[in-house]
Formats: C-alpha cells, structure tokens, sequence
C-alpha cells in the first residue's frame, strides 16, 4: 500500500490538472493508515489516527484523547471523535456511518 500511495503522490503531483487540487486522500488497510497530499506527501502517523477536512483538527485531538483515556474500540473512537467535531465545527456533518474492516 505504502508503495501505490507513493506512485499516486508522484502522478499527483505531476500531472497538469490534477497538481493544482488541493486536497488530501486518506487511505488504509487492516494494518497502516496514510495521508497522501496535493503537494505529493505521503504522511504516516506515528499513532494510527488522521482526520482531515474542516473539523479535522477537532476530530483528530477528540480521537487522540479518546484513545488514550478511555476504552472505547476503534470504531466507537472514531464516531464519538466526529460527533464532537461537528458539536464545534459548523462545516462538519452529524451524519456518521462508520465503516470497519474485517
């Protein structure tokens, strides 16, 4: 996975019409999670938790205290992480479906 994030960041980055996207792709597998970036980073994280889009900053410092301070599962962290980003960001939706894999 790490090496296809690779190739997407550098075709993003060098493609005409796409290097001029600014956004970030959040992709994972059972094992890692990555954030590949417009400007051709990849990014992995050191504790396995990202966010991104408007309430990303209020996502991820809910998931990060969640994770170390209670036993919530990956799947309830994640959800209880959106919910009280969309509490303080009014650009982030309340309308949460939660995704595992197997």
């Amino acid at each position: 996975m790490r090496r296809a994030a690779v190739e997407l960041a550098k075709s993003w980055r060098t493609d005409r019409a796409r290097r001029r996207l600014e956004a970030l792709l959040v992709i994972g597998d059972c094992e890692k999670v990555l954030v590949v970036s417009g400007n051709g980073d990849v990014i992995e994280p050191d504790d396995g938790l990202v966010a991104v889009g408007s309430g990303g900053n209020y996502a991820l410092a809910a998931a990060r205290a969640l994770s170390a301070h209670t036993s919530l599962g990956p799947a309830q962290i994640a959800e209880e992480s959106l919910r009280l980003a969309a509490e303080i960001c009014i650009y982030t939706n309340d309308n949460i479906d939660v995704v595992t894999l197997p």
